[in-house]
């Protein structure tokens, strides 16, 4: 566990859908949380060096998957398969959290491939 870092150390990082933080971070994965503020979503992206599991802590999460979307409730998951297209929504009026497992050879954020963005985002 020669990498392995406290979740004190992890700041949020700010994002124009929300915020995510850092709770583990080693050398072939990742956990963060992720609060999706109320009628945001993320990218729809895929990942070419990780895959990623998805738990819904507080939801309901409206996921989008290959072209085929499902709402979450609070405990179900999903996991994203590297490659995959993908994207996370909050339909509700209140913030949604999930936490993502990711696992693969590369975990930085620029492994990133946007389709589309509300944000104008490369």
């Amino acid at each position: 566990m020669q990498n392995y870092m406290p979740n004190n150390t992890f700041q949020a990082i700010e994002r124009p859908w929300g915020s995510y933080r850092t709770l583990c971070l080693e050398e072939n994965h990742q956990v963060k949380e992720i609060f999706v503020n109320p009628n945001q979503r993320l990218s729809l992206q895929s990942h070419e060096k990780r895959s990623e599991h998805w738990i819904i802590v507080q939801g309901p999460a409206l996921v989008s998957l290959q072209g085929q979307e499902q709402l979450l409730a609070s405990g179900e998951h999903i996991f994203i398969p590297q490659r995959a297209q993908h994207r996370l929504a909050n339909p509700g009026p209140g913030i949604i959290k999930i936490i993502e497992v990711q696992y693969g050879s590369y975990l930085g954020e620029d492994d990133i491939i946007r389709y589309e963005d509300d944000y104008q985002r490369d």
